[in-house]
């Protein structure tokens, strides 16, 4: 029971910090411009891609640099030269245009790189064991996940709130005319802050691809736990989506682990036998890791009765 309950923690603390690395991108894009990015899930996924055929030829490394910063340039340009003419219109043509970017990009990666996963392997550096606890051995790449994770995150929090650039990030939001006044060029602040949100989701695909499976659906997968992660944590709020990332990775994690129904839940309050047939049967006997996908999206309908501004978040809108 001990070895499952630390396995299934590190292994919460790390999906968490998977979830965050995403998070983090469209958290700033959000705090930022205001604008809920619905391909950012896409710009992950090309990242992914984008390592995989860069680490082909020069190795991982190299890929894990230029990946985000390819990602990143073309995050701007579509800011710059799309998104920017839509933004004027307000959220719902911002809304459908990221939602069509999305379809976009998923067709291009099929047509460049197909359907089947990519063979996309963990480098040679790390594909040890970095330690074991009782009879697992924890492999030193996913420790790798975990500390740059938790190196970025430091990295954000720091340049947004102990830096000039991250003071004028903060005050275009709220007072972009008198930021423009003071001499900033406030729409090539927003293009750079859409750059490295989707760079930042750049960098969680080259890591995560190796660990994770590569292939044109990954967006799909990931896409919808993200926008749960930003809403419960608290829209705009960079600490938020840490706490949220944390507690759906960690949620998501055990509720598989504990492979426990309803009917032995109550059995161990000695309460034997099953209901008559029916929906009441099929119930009693679902167990905790059946339900486990849908825990995430339970705990944001709860938090937005509670707390409809999230965790952390001061935002209403």
């Amino acid at each position: 029971m001990l070895e499952l309950i630390l396995v299934s923690t590190l292994n919460g603390v790390l999906y968490g910090m998977l979830l965050f690395l995403m998070a983090s991108g469209l958290t700033l894009i959000f705090s930022m411009m205001g604008v809920l990015n619905f391909a950012h899930a896409s710009f992950y996924m090309l990242g992914a891609f984008f390592g995989f055929q860069v680490s082909r030829y020069l190795g991982f490394w190299v890929g894990l640099v230029v990946a985000p910063v390819l990602v990143g340039g073309l995050g701007a340009l579509v800011e710059r030269y799309a998104l920017r003419h839509v933004h004027r219109h307000g959220h719902v043509p911002e809304l459908l245009f990221t939602f069509g970017l999305a379809y976009v990009i998923e067709e291009m990666v099929q047509i460049v790189w197909g359907k089947l996963p990519a063979d996309y392997r963990v480098p040679a550096l790390l594909d040890f064991p970095a330690f074991t606890i009782f009879a697992t051995n924890y492999p030193a790449y996913k420790v790798f996940m975990l500390v740059t994770a938790v190196v970025i995150f430091a990295a954000l929090s720091l340049a947004l709130l102990r830096t000039r650039v991250g003071l004028v990030i903060q005050a275009a939001l709220t007072h972009p005319d008198m930021v423009a006044m003071l001499g900033h060029n406030v729409p090539r602040v927003f293009m750079l802050v859409f750059g490295v949100g989707c760079g930042l989701a750049a960098v969680a695909g080259v890591i995560a691809g190796p660990a994770l499976v590569t292939q044109a659906n990954m967006a799909g997968l990931l896409g919808p736990i993200l926008f749960v992660v930003v809403v419960v944590g608290g829209l705009g709020s960079l600490s938020g989506a840490f706490v949220a990332s944390l507690l759906i990775g960690l949620l998501q994690t055990f509720a598989v682990a504990f492979d426990v129904s309803i009917g032995d839940v109550f059995g161990r309050f000695g309460v034997t036998g099953l209901p008559s047939p029916g929906v009441l049967r099929d119930v009693w006997t679902v167990t905790i890791a059946q339900v486990a996908p849908v825990l995430p999206y339970a705990l944001l309908v709860l938090v937005l009765i509670v707390r409809p501004t999230g965790l952390l978040g001061t935002r209403e809108t």
